[in-house]
């Protein structure tokens, strides 16, 4: 680890530290923390949400490679993997 790459981690320590600091002990910081807690579990849902349909597209997107390939008669997964 070079010189620059040490302080950056030093300040970044630092800045965290003072965030979890602020956000754990003292009261403005525990009631921003309630305040921020629901916002921060409807985000966790929302990308549970999204998760769950990127893997439903990704399944739809699978099936119609399977059934066009049925169709061709060729492995067209094979023919476009290469664009990924």
């Amino acid at each position: 680890m070079n010189k620059s790459q040490a302080i950056a981690a030093s300040v970044l320590g630092a800045v965290v530290g003072g965030v979890a600091w602020y956000l754990f002990f003292t009261e403005e910081g525990r009631t921003l923390r309630r305040r921020i807690e629901p916002t921060l579990e409807d985000i966790a849902r929302e990308l549970g949400n999204l998760r769950g349909t990127v893997q439903k597209a990704a399944g739809v997107v699978n099936e119609s490679l399977k059934l066009l390939n049925e169709a061709l008669g060729e492995n067209v997964r094979d023919r476009y993997s290469s664009l990924h």
